[in-house]
């Protein structure tokens, strides 16, 4: 054999040496692939295992939600919910008459409102409202600074009225919607126990907020007087009762969550004051604190918990509301990357940034139906600069949104089923005449269609249909600034007296 045929034969060996050796790096490759595959997918049904609400774990949450409500009612410190005593014994019932005003303070902004009723079933007229940023410096200065630019702004708004006031002599009165921590003492005082949403004014805490407002309104020289102080969720109540009569309760699904009821007056063992006339006081449940061994929790949620500013606190909110699916999701996806190498082998550093990741950016994704999931290939580059994901691990978030949303959807069904269980109305069938209407708001509710979807079709799950027919869910618009006007007339100090021209 010539040098030149034993060079051939050489050349040979090698190239069937390298192409053995590339076919089995590519073996390994997928081997690889296929691990991580199999990692990750087994990540997956471990979350959808520890997510799953079958209905008879709804059952359960019903029936603790209710045992927790009695508790709630019966003392101070009886339960995690705290079934708070609104002091609101007079729900609108549509013979409100006249112009009045509310503020509604809840965050980093707050709105003004000027709401005209009509009466004898009329209904709101004339609606208009304004929204102001609250400076910065005033979330941490004064309670004077904070209040006085306030009453600045409403007195203002008021300037604006366009036929003026029409009862000369009157002061006008005002429904306060204020969403912190306060320890409420009557229907138009209530003391401030914490500020929350970047709030720090320490010479504020323990005053009666309605009384700081009411110094800065007459510094400022404004004949105004608070007549109602409610809590958001309460407000959306009062607006749902304005415009049916047969509204029970409210439920707020947004960036937070929350439910009050009307409740029998006789029910409430902790009311140890003049019974109302009504005979009915609303509770506001401060459901977000709701806590059930039969809450299917993950490691996820508890890691979530131990690393909030609150932990042990908001356990039901944490699972359910705006402000955590989208976080909860984004801790999945990064357990898949460090764990499953989901996204190749280096890990996203944008996934390791906490609340990066919104719920509203988690609906998106979820609700995409392109062909390509071109959605979720885009929410992924933008908000995690994460690119070139395959069809299939887009599916496979598709799939997580689902398992996270799902879950909230239908454990928030059976909160309501508690409540329904607590006045008995979770056996009324719809031939009996009899309906339960329930207004629901926020953000999460309006805008998460699949979210509401599960919620809806849950509720009737666990009703069975001829109950569930009984049973109404109807959207509450701006609850919590209509609400507060709506209450400030409800709680008129004029209401015994003779209209004036």
């Amino acid at each position: 054999m010539g040098k030149k045929e034993v060079a051939l034969v050489v050349c040979g060996v090698a190239a069937a040496a390298l192409a053995a050796a590339g076919a089995a790096a590519v073996v390994r490759r997928q081997m690889k692939k296929s691990g991580r595959w199999a990692k990750a997918m087994a990540i997956v049904n471990e979350l959808e295992d520890k997510c799953g609400t079958p209905i008879t774990r709804l059952r359960h949450v019903a029936e603790a939600m209710t045992v927790e409500m009695h508790a709630g009612l019966a003392s101070e410190d009886g339960s995690k919910l705290k079934m708070l005593v609104s002091y609101v014994d007079n729900l609108p019932t549509g013979d409100e008459e006249g112009l009045f005003y509310a503020l509604d303070l809840g965050g980093t902004n707050f709105r003004v409102l000027r709401v005209h009723l009509g009466g004898q079933g009329k209904g709101v007229g004339k609606q208009e409202f304004q929204e102001v940023s609250i400076p910065p410096h005033l979330m941490t200065g004064t309670s004077d600074a904070l209040f006085d630019y306030i009453a600045e702004t409403l007195g203002k708004f008021v300037a604006t009225e366009e036929e003026g006031y029409p009862f000369p002599g009157r002061d006008r009165e005002l429904g306060f919607t204020f969403s912190f921590p306060v320890n409420q003492t009557s229907i138009a005082s209530g003391t401030l126990i914490r500020w929350t949403k970047g709030f720090s004014i320490e010479d504020a805490i323990g005053e009666d907020v309605v009384g700081e407002l009411t110094k800065a309104l007459r510094r400022n020289g404004l004949d105004m007087r608070v007549t109602a102080l409610v809590n958001d969720t309460v407000g959306t109540l009062a607006s749902g009762r304005y415009y049916n009569p047969d509204v029970i309760c409210a439920v707020i699904l947004g960036t937070g969550t929350n439910a009050a009821y009307v409740e029998r007056a006789n029910a409430i063992p902790k009311w140890h004051g003049p019974p109302p006339s009504s005979g009915e006081m609303v509770i506001n449940m401060e459901w977000g604190n709701f806590w059930s061994s039969h809450l299917p929790l993950t490691e996820y949620d508890l890691a979530l918990d131990t690393e909030s500013l609150n932990p042990g606190e908001q356990i039901f909110e944490k699972i359910i509301s705006g402000m955590y699916l989208g976080e909860i999701l984004r801790r999945v996806l990064l357990r898949m990357a460090e764990d499953a190498a989901f996204f190749g082998d280096t890990v996203p550093p944008k996934l390791k940034i906490p609340f990066i990741l919104r719920t509203p950016d988690m609906s998106a994704m979820h609700h995409d139906e392109s062909p390509d999931l071109e959605v979720v290939g885009k929410k992924l580059q933008a908000i995690l600069e994460i690119s070139n994901t395959s069809l299939e691990a887009r599916k496979v978030i598709i799939k997580l949104c689902d398992i996270v949303a799902t879950r909230g959807a239908r454990l928030s069904s059976a909160g309501i089923l508690g409540i329904l269980k607590k006045l008995e109305r979770d056996n009324i069938t719809a031939s009996g005449g009899q309906k339960s209407v329930i207004a629901l708001d926020g953000g999460l509710f309006e805008h998460y269609m699949k979210f509401s979807a599960s919620m809806e079709s849950t509720l009737k799950e666990l009703l069975g249909e001829e109950i569930a027919n009984s049973i109404v869910i109807e959207r509450s618009n701006d609850g919590s600034g209509i609400g507060a006007a709506l209450l400030a007339a409800s709680h008129s100090t004029y209401l015994q007296a003779p209209a004036e021209s």
